[in-house]
């Protein structure tokens, strides 16, 4: 008997969302191929019905995004309230795994679990390994003939010279400020015609993200530019869930959870680049996920970019095949320092919309490419430009930078005030924590330009008194992505 046209339909958007830039190794999987066009010849059985489950998602769920401006905007993300946060689609796994939830990003987000403190998980994640849910991330396809000049009319980077595959860490820029609207990861997945790329952006910045994002299409649209598409990454209305696996053991869990078809090689999968990969789960190969090398620790790992209905199913596959000896979930608290040791930073303490990439330490997302004043032609350009070449070399330079610190006593938290040795306040702290790692309090600051050098001794005012502080380079703890040499496991 032939399947019913909503079986097919189903089949075939999913074929069309992921067949295309599908890629396991060099050469596509034929058996996924084969695997996902069967889709069309399955009884309606274990498939959702479209229309329901559509109807049923946007009755349960806070407020969706509208989009009076353009349909080159659509579908767009959910928008949550404190009253009525988000769930990620690992919420009852959390709960069943001790987690202790608390609102972040909008959502309801474990910040650490029954089994490890929150400093015994950050070391186990340095050690070992562990899967961070970061489903409240927001996950973007952006394509068309347009996609490319698009995305570099408001960003600073070489989007052009991505190869299939390749990230870079870049950011959204307020038009003549160069403010950063928000910090995201660009990867292309495919070249033209298609030119798809995958966007993903901070869950805090949803809504502004997503109103920005959609206005500058508009305008795009309205100035006879070749088509931009942006589609949040979703299937019947429920988003795509996103996972980090981070550690030292990473590599060797991912090569015990790839299918037998999928032959990545994964001593030449690098730092800073995605593959199409899919898993051996226990009712056979998964659909494909986008999963990147890198990640928000400072450690070597993969983020996984999971179609939702087996976003469950790969995280317990995960935690199955290494195990509690190998593999643990961690929570906001351990992913707060260990990102803070990596020296990276978090959107609405360390970056926001009046700071600029040159302020932030950031200037290394500009590639040589975009400096010239030809060749830039992104928001805030003509601010930013200036800014890369100091005063003393006849440039404007900036009056503030983003300094690493290590403070002497209690730990200086977001807001202190920063002191030279004179007493003259010359910044505050955006981010600050004990570090397990060195056992020692660091922080990020921004202070007066001329007070960055590293060595530089300042005093950070906590809790009414003056501690010693001294300028220190970041990463404090040195990182350890994957970028070719001794065997990664």
């Amino acid at each position: 008997m032939a399947a019913p046209r909503s079986t097919v339909r189903i089949a075939r958007s999913i074929e069309r969302a992921i067949i295309p830039s599908y890629r396991c190794s060099s050469v596509a999987s034929l058996a996924a191929r084969r695997h996902y066009r069967s889709l069309s010849r399955l009884p309606l059985v274990g498939l959702p019905n479209k229309t329901h489950t559509h109807k049923t998602s946007i009755a349960r769920q806070p407020k969706r995004a509208q989009s009076s401006l353009t349909d080159n905007a659509k579908p767009a993300p959910t928008f949550y309230t404190e009253d009525e946060p988000g769930k990620t689609a690992l919420f009852d796994l959390h709960l069943q795994h001790g987690a202790k939830m608390v609102p972040f990003g909008g959502f309801s987000m474990p910040v650490l679990y029954s089994d490890l403190s929150v400093g015994e998980s950050h070391h186990w994640t340095r050690e070992k390994c562990s899967l961070f849910d970061v489903g409240h991330m927001v996950q973007y396809h952006l394509d068309g003939p347009g996609a490319e000049a698009f995305l570099e009319s408001l960003t600073p980077a070489g989007v052009k010279d991505l190869a299939p595959g390749q990230s870079t860490l870049s950011a959204l820029l307020h038009p003549v400020t160069g403010g950063i609207v928000d910090d995201c990861i660009i990867t292309r997945l495919e070249e033209g015609p298609k030119h798809l790329f995958y966007v993903v952006l901070n869950a805090g910045c949803r809504e502004k993200d997503y109103s920005f994002l959609s206005a500058a299409i508009d305008k795009w649209d309205h100035s006879m530019n070749p088509a931009v598409h942006l589609r949040h990454l979703q299937y019947d209305g429920k988003p795509y869930g996103l996972i980090a696996l981070q550690g030292p053991l990473a590599v060797e869990i991912m090569a015990s959870a790839l299918a037998s078809t999928c032959k990545v090689d994964l001593k030449t999968w690098y730092f800073g680049n995605a593959k199409h990969i899919t898993l051996a789960l226990p009712t056979g190969e998964s659909l494909p996920i986008v999963a990147s090398r890198g990640g928000y620790t400072g450690e070597d790992g993969f983020e996984m970019s999971i179609h939702p209905h087996q976003t469950v199913d790969v995280t317990k596959l995960l935690l199955k095949i290494a195990g509690q000896d190998r593999l643990r979930f961690a929570g906001l608290g351990a992913r707060d320092s260990l990102r803070l040791e990596a020296g990276m930073c978090l959107y609405g303490h360390d970056l926001d919309d009046t700071t600029t990439p040159v302020e932030a330490g950031l200037s290394w997302i500009i590639p040589k490419s975009r400096r010239s004043a030809e060749s830039s032609g992104f928001n805030g350009a003509e601010t930013i430009i200036p800014q890369l070449i100091p005063t003393s070399k006849g440039g404007a330079g900036v009056s503030r930078r983003r300094v690493g610190l290590v403070v002497e006593g209690a730990p200086a938290r977001e807001g202190a005030e920063v002191l030279d040795e004179s007493g003259n306040a010359i910044g505050k702290v955006t981010s600050g924590c004990p570090s397990p790692s060195m056992k020692k309090n660091i922080a990020m600051a921004y202070v007066k330009n001329g007070m960055h050098k590293a060595g530089t001794e300042l005093q950070v005012v906590v809790r009414g008194k003056k501690r010693k502080a001294v300028v220190t380079k970041m990463p404090f703890v040195a990182s350890k992505y994957w970028k070719g040499g001794a065997s990664p496991g």
